[in-house]
């Protein structure tokens, strides 16, 4: 069997059958995300106020990371989730961290009778909150990915949690956190488990991303029922100040 190295990160696949969560953003965004997706040649990415993923082919060739290039713009930083190869030359990497996905296997799902819709009027508040408890990106449209959850308390937005990628079949959990002063009440873990029976009602299956780092997170979520599936990376790299043409060119000048 043949094995994969590229976007969708560092576990072996066979290359007649790759597992859609080996690149999650690409089989989202040609499948359920598919009205997100903004393109150029075989590189696909959400827009920028709905989500930073975008996805590149498991083996991007020279005219990819060209593609790449001019989608995201001179000098712009992009994010390379998954990815663990060598940059072309031109491209710099700014960061790199190891990763781990983890999916469903026992997860004690349940509604939660404290858990409220949020919508489109609340995310001034979702916003407020990821910016105090860094839980990962969320945008100002990052809502219309899926459905989100949350607590309030006299009326103040204190946890939430919701979906983000939708590759076939299964469903990201993300976004999750708390406000400081009410930790330690459980309330992430019910509205992970809240969110994660919305995944279960409509046939999906829930997984997640996290940074290798966050022991205390990774050991909650298996405590929760999730496992290990892979390991993988969260990079970005900057692209090229000028077209691959435009620096030959010059060169040759």
């Amino acid at each position: 069997m043949s094995v994969i190295a590229g976007a969708g990160g560092d576990e072996a696949t066979t290359a007649a059958a790759p597992h859609v969560l080996d690149n999650p953003a690409l089989a989202a965004l040609t499948g359920p995300h598919a009205r997100f997706a903004e393109r150029r040649g075989r590189v696909l990415r959400y827009p920028l106020d709905v989500s930073p993923w975008l996805a590149l082919p498991d083996e991007p060739d020279a005219r990819d990371w060209a593609d790449l290039a001019a989608l995201a713009g001179p000098g712009a930083e992009v994010p390379l989730p998954g990815f663990r190869g060598e940059v072309p030359e031109g491209w710099e990497i700014t960061f790199r961290i190891d990763g781990v996905q983890l999916v469903d296997d026992g997860l004690d799902a349940a509604p939660d009778a404290e858990a409220v819709r949020l919508g489109p009027a609340d995310v001034p508040e979702m916003l407020d909150l990821v910016t105090r408890t860094r839980p990962g990106p969320f945008l100002p449209r990052t809502i219309e990915l899926g459905t989100y959850l949350g607590v309030r308390r006299g009326g103040a937005l204190i946890a939430m949690a919701g979906e983000r990628l939708h590759p076939p079949g299964w469903t990201e959990i993300s976004a999750v956190c708390t406000d400081p002063a009410f930790r330690g009440e459980g309330l992430a873990t019910r509205l992970i488990r809240a969110v994660a029976h919305g995944i279960r009602e409509r046939g999906e299956t829930p997984f997640l991303h996290t940074g290798a780092q966050n022991t205390t997170a990774i050991r909650l979520y298996e405590s929760l029922g999730f496992r290990l599936r892979r390991r993988t990376a969260f990079a970005a790299a900057r692209a090229p100040q000028q077209p691959a043409h435009d620096r030959s060119a010059a060169a040759v000048a």
